[in-house]
């Protein structure tokens, strides 16, 4: 019988094997109303219960407090069960008035160097299974000259087992793709129902490189999941009027049918052949949950065939099955 995480897939050329969905701990870590310690900790068991074994950190998420709050709950579990990623580029530091920690973007060989020393202590590991250069957008010469050849040699030397980067762009990540010998990618917001031929070139690179994908944020920062209400987020921002109005016409059909707008999203974004595996960031027990019975949601072909006759999903996009 297959956990509800999904069916493991190969992540990476290093022979790690990952649930089909997993866990993206951001909203442990940063959110305006910040979950407590108890919560977190429920939401990871939930989370491991149910047969998620690929859980995504980074120092960027709360200044550390994430990543420390995964290191909580592996510290009673054999962490070698689960799949962990977290992310370089950004150092915790102390804010300008020394009163609370934040983070400062660094992809400076010492600066890499210091966040995986930093990453081991927090996550409580000896080691790391995924690695990503976290947002270079802005900082590629320093990226590709000294991040990545730091990471390369933690490989080399079995500290790391993939390297990769994290972006919410395909272009940069596209680069990266060519001119590395990266094992994986992280791709946030740029494959989704709203989102569905940026990264095409991208995948396609990935798939002759043997490059694996991993997709965050296919909820679109969260208007795939709460429909076009008043206020709704599209990635990070308020959704404007034109995305409102394409949400709106997806609930419909969603209606229609049956069909959870959340599941139809995660379905959508985990069909793609190039796609390993999709990260949903969740901040409680019933939030997993929710979005693991959304991910395994019964959707009939007649829905995603009106969908693709509204012209709301290319008609040549890969659907679930």
């Amino acid at each position: 019988m297959i956990a509800a995480g999904g069916e493991p897939t190969n992540l990476g050329r290093q022979g790690l094997r990952a649930s089909r969905f997993g866990l993206g701990t951001a909203p442990l870590g940063i959110l305006p109303d910040l979950v407590d310690a108890a919560a977190a900790q429920r939401c990871l068991e939930r989370a491991a219960d149910l047969g998620i074994r690929h859980l995504d950190t980074a120092p960027f998420y709360g200044a550390g407090l994430a990543e420390e709050r995964l290191g909580s709950f592996l510290a009673e579990r054999d962490a070698t069960q689960f799949v962990i990623s977290t992310k370089v580029g950004r150092t915790v530091c102390q804010s300008v008035d020394g009163r609370r920690a934040t983070t400062v973007f660094d992809f400076s060989r010492s600066g890499i160097l210091r966040q995986i020393d930093e990453s081991l202590r927090r996550i409580r590991v000896d080691r790391l299974d995924i690695v990503y250069l976290h947002d270079p957008d802005d900082h590629w010469p320093e990226a590709i000259d000294e991040a990545w050849p730091v990471l390369a040699e933690l490989r080399a030397a079995g500290l790391i087992t993939s390297v990769g980067a994290g972006m919410n762009q395909a272009g940069m990540l596209r680069r990266f793709v060519q001119e590395t010998s990266m094992d994986v990618i992280l791709l946030a917001n740029r494959y989704t129902l709203l989102q569905q031929y940026e990264a095409d070139a991208l995948f396609a690179d990935c798939a002759a490189r043997g490059v694996s994908v991993v997709l965050g944020a296919v909820l679109n920062g969260g208007i795939l999941a709460t429909g076009a209400v008043p206020g709704a987020s599209y990635e990070y921002q308020p959704a404007s009027a034109s995305i409102l109005e394409r949400v709106a016409r997806i609930e419909a059909v969603c209606r229609r049918h049956g069909v959870p707008l959340p599941g139809a999203a995660l379905q959508f974004a985990a069909a793609h052949p190039a796609v390993s595996s999709v990260l949903v960031g969740a901040k409680s027990a019933e939030e997993v949950t929710l979005n693991l019975d959304a991910a395994r949601y019964p959707t009939p072909s007649a829905f995603w065939a009106e969908l693709q006759d509204l012209g709301l999903v290319g008609a040549d996009r890969p659907l679930p099955p």
